[in-house]
């Protein structure tokens, strides 16, 4: 969105909804409407973040082509563009020490597994953990995903270099780019428990994992008790 652009205020564009539903009252479409240029308002400052984070300099070079495993052997990170120019990774809690994956980055890749299809048009995309390669196959066949891309870092040297010096177990989101043959950190997911808003969990935003965007739409919300699951009992 440009600078220059003059925009309506979201109040007159609100007030130009024709929207209605059966048997609402005018209090509910009063309220709806003043929600309308709150949302419309969230859209516009959406925009504007994003043109930040597309506008600050070089990010740092990548100090190494490190070593990944695939389903078909050892390849290098600078593989992982393919034919694109942006890379994103996610790394996956699902390191050797632990049972079974995080309930959390595995909802999350579940959607992305969905869109990666469409992504791909656009993007690289993969995604790693510190486990080894057979085991996180062996996840992605329970899991029936078709469409994701699963890298091994077994020598950990990434993920101490871009999510955790400590090597610890955590998620991390980080997005890369290649230009003339240079590759450099372009953004990182950078909010954390430090930076969490009291009664919140640590969140980023947007949320890239699209469950919660869609419980933010619904009266119960997304809870203060709940969290996703492996797996769930079944209600009948």
């Amino acid at each position: 969105m440009a600078d220059s652009t003059t925009l309506i205020p979201a109040t007159e564009l609100a007030a130009k909804n024709k929207a209605h539903f059966p048997n609402e009252s005018s209090e509910y479409r009063q309220a709806r409407n003043a929600l309308l240029a709150e949302e419309l308002e969230l859209r516009r400052h959406i925009e504007r973040v994003a043109a930040l984070r597309r506008a600050p300099p070089h990010g740092g070079t990548v100090p190494d082509d490190y070593p990944l495993e695939s389903e078909y052997g050892t390849v290098r990170f600078s593989d992982l563009f393919g034919d694109k120019q942006t890379l994103v990774i996610y790394s996956a809690m699902f390191g050797p020490q632990r049972k079974r994956p995080c309930p959390m980055c595995t909802t999350l890749l579940t959607s992305w597994d969905g869109t990666a299809r469409n992504l791909r048009e656009r993007v690289a995309l993969a995604v790693t953990a510190r486990s080894p390669i057979e085991r996180l196959l062996d996840f992605k066949k329970e899991r029936g995903w078709q469409n994701l891309q699963l890298y091994s870092d077994t020598k950990g040297d990434y993920t101490r270099s871009y999510v955790s010096a400590e090597d610890a177990d955590m998620p991390a989101v980080n997005i890369f780019t290649r230009r003339d043959g240079t590759i450099r950190h372009f953004w990182a997911a950078e909010m954390s428990g430090d930076t969490a808003d009291p009664g919140q969990d640590p969140r980023g935003a947007p949320d890239i994992d699209p469950s919660w965007t869609v419980l933010d739409l619904t009266p119960e919300g997304r809870g203060a008790d709940w969290y996703p699951k492996l797996e769930y009992t079944p209600t009948h």
